[in-house]
C-alpha cells in the first residue's frame, strides 16, 4: 500500500487531520487498532471551544453541531453557600459549545466516507519504521490477520497516548504530572437540572455537572484513584452528587435518574516534547493528556491537526517544510498554556492537602467570583484562545 500520510488512529484527531489534508490534496490512509463502533462509542469530551467550532464549520462540519449542539456563555462556580456566574461572553465575547467527543466523531466518520476515505480497522502489530527517511512505512497485520506495509511520505500518530508512534519517537523529553485522586464519571439519561455547567469545590471532593443534550447528563465525582467502582451505587452517587453540588430543600434541586454508564477516569498530565521526529509527527494525546477540568483534550487535537494539515501540505506539494519544522513548536505553546489552566482549574477545585490548602482555595475562588480580572483570566482560557498562538 502506497499513499502520502499514513494516519495511525481514527479518533477525532486522526479523522480530522484526514478531512484537512483531503481538502488541500494531499492522500492519506488511516489506520486504527480497535474497531469503527468502539472509536464511535468512546465517551470522553463533550465542550467546544469558540476556536475549535470555527474551524468545523469552515471546514463544512458544522451542520449538526449547529442543529444539535448546546451553546454555553458561561459555567457556575460553586462552593458550600455560595454560587457565583462566570459569564464568558460578558468578559471575553464569546462561549462554548457542549456537543460529546461521539457526535464530532459521527461527523468525521459521515464526511470521510462520502469522500471516501481508506480507513483499516482492527489492526494489531503495528510498528512505524525509517522516520529518518524519506520513505517512512507503517506495518501491521490487518483484521483478516494478512501481515501489510503502507509506504508514506509522512507518518502522523494521532493513536493516544497508549499508541506505537509515541514510543517511536526515541529524542524525546517527557513531563508528567500525576494527580492524587481520579474521577467518577457518571452519564444518565436525565434532563439537565441546570442550563449551565456547574463546578463544585467541596469538603467531601469536587463535583461537576455537565450534560450531553437535553435529555441526558454527564456527572463527575471526585474519588481516590484505586476507588473500587462497585462500591459506588446508584444511590450514593446522587447523594453524593446532590451534597456537593449543593441541592436545598426550598432550593436549586438535582434532577436523578436511570444511570447508564459509570467510569472511573485517572487524572494526570503528561506533555512529549519535541511533536517530530524525522517524518514522524504526533498530534493530540499521543502528544500530549491534561486532566479533563479545564475541557480541554479534544480542543487540543483539534488545535493540533488545524496546524499540522496546511504544514504537511506546504511540504507535500509544494516542497516548502518551513511550517512542518516549526509545527512542534507553535503547536506546544498551546499545548503548555492549556496545560498549565487544567493544572489551575483542577488544584483550584478539587479537594487535597489540610485544611489550610483548603482555606485557600476558598480564598481563590472568591478572588475568581468577585475580580473582574480573575473571572476574565479563567473566561478567556475555558471559551479558548486562537488555534496558534
Amino acid at each position: 500500500m502506497r499513499t502520502q500520510v499514513a494516519i495511525v488512529g481514527a479518533g477525532p484527531s486522526g479523522m480530522l487531520l484526514s478531512h484537512l489534508l483531503e481538502r488541500e490534496g494531499v492522500e492519506s490512509v488511516v489506520l486504527e487498532a480497535r474497531s469503527e463502533d468502539y472509536v464511535a462509542s468512546r465517551v470522553r469530551a463533550g465542550v467546544l471551544e469558540s476556536s475549535s467550532v470555527d474551524l468545523l464549520r469552515q471546514v463544512g462540519l458544522g451542520d449538526r453541531l449547529d442543529g444539535e449542539g448546546l451553546h454555553h456563555s458561561g459555567i457556575l462556580l460553586h462552593w458550600p453557600g455560595e454560587r457565583h456566574r462566570i459569564d464568558f461572553v460578558d468578559l471575553v465575547g464569546r462561549g462554548v459549545w457542549v456537543y460529546g467527543q461521539t457526535e464530532v466523531q459521527k461527523d468525521l466518520v459521515a464526511a470521510r466516507r462520502a469522500a471516501g476515505q481508506r480507513v483499516e480497522y482492527e489492526v494489531s502489530e503495528t510498528s512505524i519504521h525509517d522516520v529518518h527517511t524519506d520513505r517512512p512505512f507503517v506495518s501491521f497485520v490487518d483484521a483478516g490477520g494478512v501481515p501489510r506495509r503502507l509506504e508514506a511520505d509522512v507518518v502522523v500518530g494521532c493513536d493516544g497516548s497508549h499508541g506505537p508512534c509515541r514510543t517511536a519517537i526515541t529524542d524525546r523529553g517527557a513531563w508528567e504530572r500525576t494527580y492524587p485522586f481520579a474521577w467518577l464519571g457518571v452519564l444518565a439519561d436525565v434532563a439537565p437540572s441546570t442550563g449551565e455547567l456547574i463546578y463544585a469545590w467541596h469538603p467531601d471532593g469536587f463535583a461537576l455537572h455537565s450534560m450531553r443534550s437535553e435529555s441526558v447528563s454527564r456527572f463527575y465525582l471526585q474519588v481516590e484513584p484505586d476507588e473500587d467502582l462497585a462500591a459506588w451505587s446508584d444511590n450514593r452517587i446522587w447523594e453524593s452528587l446532590a451534597a456537593r453540588l449543593g441541592d436545598e430543600p426550598g432550593g436549586w434541586r438535582l434532577s436523578t435518574g436511570a444511570i447508564r454508564e459509570k467510569s472511573i477516569l485517572p487524572m494526570r498530565s503528561h506533555v512529549a516534547a519535541p511533536l517530530r521526529q524525522g517524518r514522524l509527527f504526533l498530534a493530540g494525546d499521543a502528544g500530549h493528556v491534561v486532566p479533563p477540568t479545564g475541557a480541554k483534550g479534544l480542543n487540543l487535537a483539534i488545535a493540533d491537526v488545524a496546524l499540522l494539515a496546511p504544514a504537511l501540505s506546504a511540504m507535500l506539494r509544494d516542497g516548502d517544510s518551513s511550517l512542518a519544522d516549526t509545527y512542534s513548536e507553535r503547536a506546544l505553546r498551546r499545548v503548555w498554556r492549556c496545560t498549565q489552566f487544567s493544572w489551575w482549574m483542577t488544584m483550584m477545585l478539587h479537594r487535597h492537602g489540610d485544611d489550610f490548602d483548603a482555606e485557600l482555595q476558598i480564598s481563590q475562588l472568591r478572588w475568581v467570583t468577585t475580580s473582574r480580572a480573575g473571572a476574565q483570566g479563567l473566561a478567556e482560557n475555558y471559551a479558548g484562545l486562537p488555534l496558534e498562538l
